[in-house]
């Protein structure tokens, strides 16, 4: 969850280092850090973001053509200036910046201390990086051969980077189960945990797998296993631009990023759906299509908002394509003993593709027999890769810690995956199918009329701004919604907010509603609308604030809510791409409401890369 850069060649490495830093700060914020090698080693680290970091760095001595860089996400020891990254050897002649976590870290430490190290902070960084350093003392080895060593002997999750100062020309890296990307220049490599620090100075990459390490110079990169053989590095163009990583004018990058949607929407559409021509084409898809439409299960396993995304996919894939769906918690799934059969499809939903909980959840699927489909945004991620077959939502780089842009590109392609499994399954009927594909085609032009309400939700905001608790219902495809509404309302305002069924508000909920608490309805136009007709009335009688999300031309809530926001008309299968926008613009104008730092929101990481 850390963000991880750093550089050796001929420019000087701070400005880069910093550069990317502040395009990593999304990844963890609680301390930042810079090691720095010219004729000596230099450490640098303070408490907070970026920012406060480059501070108290004015006068000091920075000049180096080799460095690497660390924003930290707290998870062994309490954000201070003496648990942020990097951390220094015994000797002083090493430093390490890490992502991940040492599982075993505690056993190795008391082998440590029983051989007189001590140890200046609380992290598991520090413990792997003196178990380096003691097996290089004691092995009288290279810093490459007492890495390897020691990550044969450890337990967890990584990406180390090294930095010797016996060794300036050189940098080691190694990774597993958290991202690494090396871009490669000329006579100049740049380390990062995903491609944004990059992009500005090469588009030439190499995305390092697991158990691989990396030795690199100005003019060389070499590969090899912990097994030391020497690997061939694959490598692949950046299909990215400079803007995509830059605000363009928009206060916040979550703004930016819920306004994109019209157009990251319509790039995940385009090229796959011909409404015209009756066609879905989705090479991942009908590369596996026997074992898709004859599969007698499908599990989807994602986290947070990917979660939610895969709920909106269970009602659509059985609807269309009558095959049973479960939506499972990664985190749930891979500590418990699921009943696997040889066969089954494990759909995974995940932006970043690195999520650690989704990639332990497949992999032990995948080793019971099972398909694995993976629903990514990232290139070339870890996900991507292990997956059997898959789809990228192409939503581009989100910044934005809160989700937006991706939740809605993975319901697109989700929709397509069903609808493509329905037609050759023969589960759906052709006025129907050609029905749905006008529908989703039509859905980008829908979310930019929506987005045309920002100023109507921005005015909900500063009314609602200061209520203690939110309640989110909804029904059938909307439950899903009201459950992300929830959610960004709580990551970026800190406002309490629950998700529920609204026929469950009667079995619990009910009791918490008074003239203090606002309810959002997500009401759309759809099969459950006398019912939710229903719930509005029954939280009326107790005198809730009713906020609806309503259809256009729906002329019977309006007259029941408080405040309402109108959303296209649309089939109630993909009107979760419009009901969700408003949502998102309320937890953002709520969040920039309270001054809050909505980009960044407090304990939380764009990518959990650790458990």
């Amino acid at each position: 969850m850390c963000g991880i850069v750093a550089y050796i060649g001929p420019k000087e490495a701070y400005p880069i280092i910093l550069k990317g830093l502040k395009r990593l700060e999304y990844r963890g914020y609680d301390s930042a850090g810079v090691a720095l090698l010219n004729q000596s080693l230099r450490v640098y680290k303070k408490q907070g973001k970026v920012a406060q970091l480059e501070e108290s760095l004015i006068g000091k001595d920075v000049h180096a053509h080799a460095g690497i860089g660390h924003t930290r996400w707290a998870t062994h020891g309490e954000p201070s200036d003496r648990n942020a990254h990097p951390h220094s050897s015994a000797n002083g002649k090493l430093a390490m910046i890490h992502n991940g976590i040492i599982e075993n870290y505690a056993q190795i430490k008391n082998e440590l201390l029983k051989k007189g190290y001590s140890f200046t902070s609380d992290t598991d960084t520090e413990v792997l990086l003196k178990f380096i350093e003691d097996i290089q003392k004691n092995n009288q080895c290279v810093l490459e051969e007492a890495v390897r060593i020691a990550l044969k002997r450890i337990t967890g999750a990584y990406v180390i980077v090294l930095i010797d100062q016996d060794n300036p020309d050189t940098l080691i890296a190694a990774r597993k189960g958290s991202p690494l990307v090396i871009g490669v220049g000329k006579g100049e490599h740049f380390l990062a945990s995903d491609a944004s620090p990059i992009i500005e100075y090469t588009k030439e990459v190499v995305y390092v797998n697991d158990y691989e390490l990396a030795i690199i110079r100005p003019d060389e990169l070499i590969l090899k296993n912990l097994g030391n053989e020497k690997l061939t590095p694959y490598v692949q163009k950046l299909d990215l631009e400079l803007a995509a990583i830059e605000k363009s004018g928009y206060d916040h990058f979550m703004l930016k990023e819920i306004f994109e949607q019209p157009h990251t929407i319509f790039d995940c559409l385009r090229g796959r759906l011909d409404p015209a021509a009756g066609t879905i084409t989705m090479a991942g898809v009908q590369n596996h299509i026997e074992q898709l439409k004859h599969a007698q299960r499908i599990i989807i396993i994602a986290c947070g908002t990917s979660w939610h995304a895969g709920l909106v996919a269970e009602y659509v894939i059985e609807e269309l394509c009558r095959i049973p769906v479960e939506v499972e918690y990664a985190s749930e799934f891979r500590y418990r003993n699921p009943v696997i059969n040889k066969g089954d499809v494990i759909i995974a939903i995940s932006q970043s593709g690195e999520t650690a909980d989704t990639l332990v959840a497949i992999e032990k699927a995948k080793e019971q027999g099972a398909i694995i489909f993976g629903v990514v945004n990232v290139v070339g991620s870890s996900i991507a890769r292990i997956s059997h077959a898959g789809a990228y939502t192409h939503a581009g780089p989100e910044i934005g810690v809160a989700s937006t842009k991706a939740f809605t590109a993975q319901l697109a392609v989700l929709n397509m995956i069903a609808l493509k499994i329905a037609r050759e399954k023969g589960s759906i009927d052709n006025k129907r199918y050609l029905q749905l594909m006008k529908e989703l085609q039509e859905i980008p032009d829908k979310v930019a009329t929506t987005l045309k309400t920002s100023a109507a939700v921005q005015q909900l905001a500063e009314k609602y701004k200061d209520a203690r608790d939110f309640l989110y219902l909804g029904r059938g495809y909307n439950f899903p919604v009201a459950l992300e509404g929830a959610l960004k309302l709580k990551e970026i305002s800190y406002i309490h907010a629950e998700g529920y069924p609204a026929a469950e508000m009667k079995h619990g909920p009910i009791a918490l509603v008074d003239e203090s608490l606002p309810v959002v309805f997500v009401a759309t136009k759809d099969s459950y609308h006398e019912k939710i007709v229903s719930n509005i009335q029954e939280i009326k009688a107790r005198k809730g604030k009713v906020i609806a999300i309503v259809t256009e031309g729906d002329e019977t809530i309006p007259k029941m809510a408080d405040d309402y926001i109108e959303v296209p008309a649309a089939d109630e299968l993909v009107a979760p791409l419009l009901s969700v926008i408003p949502l998102q613009l309320l937890a953002y104008y709520i969040g920039v409401a309270k001054g809050l730092d909505v980009d960044k929101p407090r304990n939380l990481a764009k990518s959990v890369t650790v458990e």
